[in-house]
């Protein structure tokens, strides 16, 4: 079913047709940090050939230089795999934009490919372009583009290519021989920062370089960009804005653009650019990687969800947890608005699309002006035509099939990213941030309380008749789709962790039930209702405690794909239905 602009109303009248990115492991204590699925999948993956060759480290920057490529074992099984990929192509209406505004957007683009480039260098090291051009053109190659190298992250990061390592926890951030012991006795200020790498100086011992030196040139073409963009944009705070980025870009000193960023709300065009998340460091959840988002705002749709962020101070009081886990108070500045792509790089681009964003990371900025939530409109749709509308068909039982909306889809996403927004970013004791207290599970934690809150505030929301003309199963049917959706990506997505953790424990507590003659799945209304205050309890007193132990052993007893999950998983495949999506993008595609 084609959707139109006016049926993706998100409230109102409804129609029927009845999650960013990623996951970090927990912390290994391999000398790479090697989990033992990862192990076992090399075993099978390189079954008859010989050891993997050793890597070696390049004398000029400390990237791990990757061995050539050996042909793979079965290029037929990968290009199954890419089929999981359902291609979709990301364009919008830029038919009202002048030569200018236009121009800029390709300066956007070719900044964006520069992130690209270094994402593949923190992901997989240098000479990812020599690496590409020995594999098989095709499928195959197409297929290392996607996950930006030789692990599947749809499979648990599972090696596709013979002759290669399983994925080292820490990507290339760190050094390949660095154990966690020699990085945590390491007595270096600043060796838990977000934008230095890791690696050895002359001696052998380790040492920290800062992003900006390391890639100096590339960072100074990218700012450069950046800056010829600003004198062509006709938002005065847009302008700012690109500068001050430029100028991050160039120094690794986010705040002040992250502050400009959200100070600006007139803007049409924007870009999400520079070292932004950190799930790619699966070792300790400490580095930023590059990515890049170019986006059009769709400013009539901005202003109809703009008012539900207003809400955010009354449902923070109104969290079911005591007041020290809900003293912080939510910015005032935070805004939510609508939007279509026109360019994934880098980390946004690897494996699971982004259908949602929000930002900045920065608790210091979060606590003065808020953050913004991006909801990415083109991209959402493309996920529940293809996916979500097929999956609801096979696993939802077919007299709550209706149930399942694209506008309970979008809510459901929006308010995921409002709900990032609320509980506590510090702990209670005062010893510091959520994010540093709960290390390597600290996203998957921080997923799943932004999935379960925003059902919280639909809830509420909903109650107070602020939803319009809707119903509240909508919502809780959908978000059950939802959950095999993400799932799907594996432990080594941050959303699929979260919603695995989400899935058990919404089945222990009852909140939807299995029809012993379908095999579908049925949500028990009050249930759910139940599951999800206890659910929002339990993950807000982690965070707020720091319960790093208690944060871990959670996500590691209901982060598993238990037999009655492995079994609707396994009837989805074999309905032939994607995974997710990949994009056909980039200046030609939108007429540029």
């Amino acid at each position: 079913m084609k959707f139109t602009t006016e049926s993706l109303r998100p409230f109102g009248s409804v129609v029927r047709i009845g999650h960013a990115g990623r996951t970090r492991r927990s912390r290994p204590t391999a000398a790479i940090g090697v989990p033992a699925l990862l192990l076992s999948a090399l075993a099978l993956a390189a079954c008859g050939s010989d050891a993997p060759p050793e890597e070696t480290v390049s004398a000029e920057t400390g990237m791990r230089e990757q061995p050539a490529a050996e042909p793979l074992p079965d290029a037929a099984a990968v290009a199954e795999r890419l089929a999981d990929y359902a291609p979709f192509t990301l364009t919008a209406d830029l038919g009202d934009l002048g030569d200018d505004q236009r121009r800029m957007i390709g300066l956007l683009i070719d900044a964006s490919k520069i992130m690209d480039d270094l994402f593949w260098r923190q992901a997989w090291g240098d000479g990812h372009e020599e690496w590409l051009a020995d594999l098989p053109a095709g499928p195959v190659r197409r297929f290392a583009r996607i996950n930006y190298g030789p692990w599947d992250r749809l499979a648990d990061d599972r090696p596709f290519v013979t002759g290669v390592r399983p994925k080292p926890a820490g990507a290339s951030f760190y050094p390949p021989d660095m154990t966690v012991e020699e990085f945590e006795a390491w007595d270096q200020p600043g060796k838990d920062g977000l934008y230095s790498l890791v690696r050895r100086d002359a001696a052998g011992d380790l040492e920290l370089i800062p992003y900006h030196e390391a890639w100096a040139g590339e960072l100074g073409r990218a700012a450069e960009l950046l800056r010829e963009a600003a004198t062509l944009a006709q938002d005065e705070g847009f302008a700012r804005y690109l500068g001050l980025r430029a100028d991050a870009l160039v120094t690794d000193d986010y705040q002040p653009s992250d502050m400009a960023w959200l100070d600006m709300k007139t803007n049409r065009i924007d870009v999400v650019i520079g070292a932004v998340e950190t799930y790619e460091d699966q070792l300790f959840g400490y580095r930023a990687a590059y990515e890049s988002f170019v986006l059009l705002k769709d400013m009539a749709w901005s202003d109809r969800l703009s008012r539900f962020t207003a809400f955010l101070p009354e449902l923070q009081r109104g969290l079911p947890v005591p007041e020290r886990y809900k003293a912080e108070e939510p910015g005032s500045d935070s805004d939510l608005n609508a939007y279509d792509a026109l360019y994934y790089a880098g980390d946004a681009n690897a494996g699971a699309k982004t259908i949602a964003i929000n930002l900045p990371n920065d608790e210091e900025v979060q606590l003065a002006k808020g953050t913004r939530r991006l909801q990415l409109k083109n991209a959402m749709r493309a996920k529940f035509e293809k996916i979500m509308q097929p999956i609801a068909e096979v696993l939802i039982v077919e007299e709550q099939q209706d149930h399942v909306t694209f506008d309970a889809f979008f809510a459901n996403t929006m308010f995921h990213e409002v709900a990032h927004g609320l509980g506590i970013k510090n702990t209670v004791d005062g010893s510091g941030t959520v994010r540093a207290a709960l290390k390597d599970v600290a996203s998957s934690i921080e997923e799943g309380k932004a999935d379960v809150l925003g059902l919280y505030m639909i809830t509420e929301l909903h109650e107070r008749g602020e939803l319009g003309d809707t119903e509240l199963m909508d919502y809780y049917t959908t978000f059950l789709a939802g959950i095999f959706r993400s799932v799907r990506f594996g432990a080594s997505s941050a959303h699929g962790k979260a919603n695995m953790v989400r899935f058990n424990f919404f089945a222990d507590e009852g909140a939807f039930t299995t029809d012993e003659t379908t095999g579908r799945y049925r949500v028990d209304f009050e249930a759910m209702q139940a599951a999800i205050t206890k659910l929002s309890a339990k993950i807000l007193t982690l965070q707020g405690d720091g319960d790093y132990e208690g944060a871990k052993t959670f996500t590691d007893t209901l982060g598993v794909i238990r037999p009655e999950l492995a079994d609707a998983l396994a009837r989805v495949n074999a309905a032939d239905i994607p995974v997710d999506v990949r994009f056909e993008q980039g200046r030609e595609v939108l007429g540029l």
